[in-house]
């Protein structure tokens, strides 16, 4: 009895698995599986306009649903594309396969077109990488599959494309899958080691990351029980930042509020769930560590503890250990402090923000803030961006705020609100995308027509690359090469069919957003942004503030408003009591 083709088999065992489309751009050594994929129900080709889009929009999908996701790229040029998204992915633990074609199998070793050694080439963005023979089939698909999904990475799947053609080794069989790796318990002697380091400790700040995910209420009990500041890594903002009474803010290169001050002056320091990487952010000293990963543990900072396990396993086993605190002034302290860090800016600037030319970018996110979905997705730019989300956006456990966080990619913003929007087209995605972002994969505004997705860009056009202006003022350097010439982006939206509104003057700001999130279908809302509206971090050394007067002199902002300034007021006022 014949069995399946390589590429029938592959497209039917991913839709067996959940898959509901692939991302990618036709290519001849490609051929097989797009034409396995019209033969297929329940599963769907989606075209972009460059690969490296489909790869952004597959991790956001999987982010997004929790599920694996798929992009694809034909040989050569095509696959390798796709490595900016895959990395992106990989390093934000997000399940997803690609499909990386290759030439054809006779050929491989001779130099042909386009060709490349794929299977070396995403060896450092991902977990399996492998060339596939069909009689491998369908057996090495499951290994790809099980990797990524268990895993929470990359695999890539390498097909010479006339093998995609050639009959499997095997039937095709139903995939059994493990789809979320088990909670890692961590070692009762690890859970009483930290007990006994938070029990001798006067005052100990928890600062969290992605690793809370699903932790939220074991933190919050653990930091009543120990009356610790609570603070967070941009990656930890939208899963501990919410329903949090002792919220001291973001530490980092992007922070704001009394997280540094926290984390510095604690007895005891406990990272929950971060491999947070600016070690001179962390108070090199008394530090404990929590992580199901274990390669994270102490390779930032020194550890007086360290436990291998899952964030809410490990509090659980850990609060029968704990004796309540009682003296409440440090908690006390840093949410004064952190009030008061955000009420400086409310008092310098809020006054005047809404009437300032051109537009300041914080005022256009924090009215984004309040005018968008409870349950909105945001998309965010590496970059400046990134700061107005992490300092104005709110999160409330239900909104979601997907960025390269890890990998740092500039463009990811449009391309990640495609994958997010194909996983709801009914939820309300927002990508807050920046100037330089947008330019650098514009191609996927045709992504966004094309498919008829609703998504609403929010673009930050102030004609800079900001944060490397900003790297650039404070190593002393005059900005170079970081301003240019400003480009009509409503323009080029409305030419790609479009709803477009271009934004100038700070007054109509508010208005524009309600409408434009009020369309039915995509919408580009441009604001033409100041320039030099850039932000410190929450700590600056004595070197950076000479590179700052070295340089020319900027308007640089301090922190964040918003609704964060009444969140820490209502903080202050109501500290919890044990």
């Amino acid at each position: 009895m014949a069995h399946p083709t390589v590429a029938a088999q592959l497209v039917e065992m991913l839709r067996d698995a959940g898959v509901r489309r692939v991302y990618g751009v036709v290519g001849d050594s490609l051929n097989p599986i797009v034409d396995a994929i019209r033969h297929t129900d329940g599963i769907e080709w989606v075209h972009v306009s460059n690969e490296e889009g489909g790869a952004f929009a597959a991790a956001a999908e999987a982010q997004v649903t929790g599920r694996l996701a798929v992009c694809a790229g034909s040989c050569g040029p095509g696959n390798t594309h796709l490595i900016q998204g895959l990395y992106d992915a990989h390093r934000s633990g997000t399940p997803v396969l690609a499909i990386a074609s290759h030439v054809q199998s006779q050929e491989i070793g001779t130099g042909f077109f386009q060709e490349t050694h794929p299977e070396r080439v995403f060896q450092e963005c991902s977990y399996w990488c492998e060339v596939v023979t069909p009689k491998q089939m369908p057996h090495a698909l499951r290994v790809a599959v099980q990797t990524a999904v268990g895993r929470r990475g990359v695999s890539v799947v390498v097909l010479p494309g006339d093998l995609a053609a050639e009959e499997s080794g095997g039937p095709t069989e139903a995939m059994t899958l493990v789809t979320e790796p088990s909670p890692v318990r961590p070692a009762p002697d690890q859970v009483a080691a930290l007990a006994e380091a938070i029990n001798s400790a006067r005052t100990v700040t928890l600062f969290c990351g992605a690793g809370c995910a699903g932790a939220h209420d074991e933190v919050m009990e653990l930091a009543g029980r120990v009356l610790a500041p609570v603070g967070h890594a941009l990656g930890g903002k939208e899963v501990i930042q919410h329903d949090n009474p002792y919220d001291v803010g973001m530490n980092g290169l992007l922070g704001y509020g009394a997280a540094h001050k926290a984390t510095h002056e604690a007895d005891l320091l406990v990272l929950l769930g971060t491999d947070f990487p600016y070690t001179n952010f962390l108070p090199q000293r008394r530090t404990a560590q929590v992580d199901a990963d274990v390669s994270h543990l102490g390779r930032r900072t020194p550890l007086e503890v360290a436990v291998h396990g899952d964030v809410g396993e490990t509090i659980r086993a850990l609060l029968p250990l704990l004796e309540q605190k009682k003296d409440r002034r440090f908690l006390e302290s840093m949410l004064r402090q952190h009030a008061e860090a955000l009420e400086k800016v409310v008092g310098a600037y809020a006054s005047r923000v809404e009437h300032m030319r051109p537009i300041h970018p914080e005022y256009v996110a924090a009215q984004l803030d309040e005018l968008a979905a409870d349950d909105a997705v945001f998309t965010v730019d590496t970059g400046m961006c990134n700061v107005w989300a992490a300092r104005y956006l709110t999160p409330n456990g239900r909104r979601r705020v997907i960025g390269s966080f890890k990998h740092g990619s500039m463009a990811n913003a449009l391309p990640h609100a495609v994958g997010a929007q194909f996983a709801d087209r009914d939820r309300q995605v927002v990508s807050m995308s920046g100037d330089g972002g947008l330019a650098m994969l514009l191609g996927e505004l045709i992504t966004v027509r094309l498919h008829r997705l609703p998504v609403k860009i929010v673009l930050f056009n102030n004609a800079s690359l900001g944060m490397v202006k900003l790297e650039m003022m404070v190593d002393g350097i005059p900005d170079f090469q970081t301003d240019h010439e400003p480009t009509d982006f409503t323009a080029i939206a409305e030419g790609v069919g479009i709803r477009a509104m271009r934004v100038e003057d700070p007054r109509d700001v508010r208005d524009t957003l309600v409408r434009g999130l009020a369309e039915p279908g995509p919408v580009l809302m441009e604001f033409v942004t100041d320039a030099n509206a850039l932000s410190i971090p929450p700590a600056i050394t004595g070197e950076q503030i000479r590179g700052f007067a070295a340089s020319a002199t900027k308007t640089v902002l301090g922190g964040g408003v918003g609704k964060m300034i009444d969140l820490a007021r209502a903080n202050l006022r109501n500290v919890p009591r044990p």
